[in-house]
């Protein structure tokens, strides 16, 4: 892999938030998979164990990982559908738990929070202990507020469910809105000093439109949104959403309630200029690379398409922060990914001659 000499501050991340441009462009990932991580430095990196020290030293090398690809900060996210009992129907390969008012009044709602940070404080912890200097992670609980309905009920049983059991389909956003709320809360009051901001991640629209009607987005969704994003606030940091798909019918109710910052986009959609010129007075905006462009082209193609669109985005946004439109999977070639990297790094080194 390609080194550069390079020392993390998180302030820059920081300022997208803030909307403002940073004194470096900051690279930003929604999450770069492990197995790719792991494809890259050409190691194997497994959580052996459940002891302290296992956790850490794989959180070390992790991070080690975007600290060497120059990132300010780092993913972390703790999943909440992974934790649910009977999670699986997000995944479209089965029926979710709840289908029935019965099936609603009998899930364990409150048995989530125990499972949930046993789950994951060992992971907290680690990260909190190895945190180097300059570097913070971003992201807190995983998962969103739709898409734990689809994992709860199922995309489709959901859909039918909205209009066969409207008062079953309202209760059901409430209640994961509460636990939502009673897991940020505590997310929040125990790990704010490790997260430089916090971030919810739910998939609301796919290529042509959003997944449900627009109304139905304000009315159920947009209200839970707003428990989380106003507990973030009151602890003076910043939130940032992700959401895939076509959402644009939406986004002005999303900023309404107080987002600090969007991140994914596929070019196929929209270019990217459409975001910076429908949002770059609002908010702060990341991605603007095309996973397509990192899976299907040469190196020096991606790397000339990076240059010119990271200095771009660069100059018109008021905070941008550069990378993929989406995430780093294992599919995508090592290579592509050091293009966009090398690029960046290049945008970097033109702006302190």
């Amino acid at each position: 892999m390609k080194k550069t000499e390079f020392i993390p501050d998180y302030n820059n991340i920081l300022q997208v938030l803030y909307n403002k441009k940073p004194k470096r462009l900051p690279l930003y990932e929604h999450h770069i998979d492990v197995p790719f991580i792991s494809k890259a430095i050409k190691e194997e990196i497994v959580l052996y164990g459940n002891k302290t020290q296992d956790y850490e030293e794989y959180y070390k090398k992790i991070i080690r990982f975007w600290s060497d690809m120059t990132y300010d900060a780092f993913d972390f996210e703790a999943a909440i559908c992974d934790i649910f009992p009977g999670h699986g129907a997000i995944m479209g390969n089965m029926l979710g738990p709840i289908q029935t008012r019965d099936d609603f009044n009998k899930y364990p709602f409150d048995e989530i929070p125990t499972i949930f940070w046993n789950t994951y404080k060992p992971h907290l912890d680690a990260i909190r202990a190895v945190l180097p200097s300059g570097m913070k992670a971003y992201g807190g609980c995983g998962y969103g507020i739709f898409e734990s309905s689809q994992d709860l009920v199922g995309f489709e049983p959901l859909c039918i469910m909205q209009y066969m059991d409207t008062e079953l389909f309202t209760d059901l956003f409430e209640k994961i809105g509460n636990l939502y709320a009673s897991l940020w809360s505590k997310m929040i009051t125990d790990y704010a000093d490790i997260f430089v901001f916090f971030r919810m991640g739910d998939d609301l629209g796919y290529k042509t439109s959003t997944m449900l009607s627009p109304d139905t987005i304000i009315k159920h969704i947009l209200p839970q949104y707003k428990r989380v994003i106003d507990l973030v606030h009151a602890a003076d940091k910043k939130f940032l959403l992700h959401s895939c798909g076509s959402i644009f019918d939406v986004m002005d109710d999303i900023i309404a309630i107080g987002i600090d910052a969007k991140h994914s986009n596929e070019d196929q959609i929209a270019p990217f200029d459409k975001w910076i010129e429908l949002y770059n007075h609002k908010i702060g905006l990341f991605g603007g690379i095309d996973l397509n462009t990192l899976c299907l082209k040469k190196y020096d193609d991606i790397y000339i398409e990076v240059l010119e669109k990271g200095t771009s985005f660069r100059n018109k946004a008021k905070g941008y922060g550069i990378g993929s439109g989406n995430s780093i999977p294992e599919y995508i070639p090592v290579d592509g990914f050091m293009a966009m990297v090398d690029a960046v790094n290049e945008i970097r080194r033109r702006e302190t001659r």
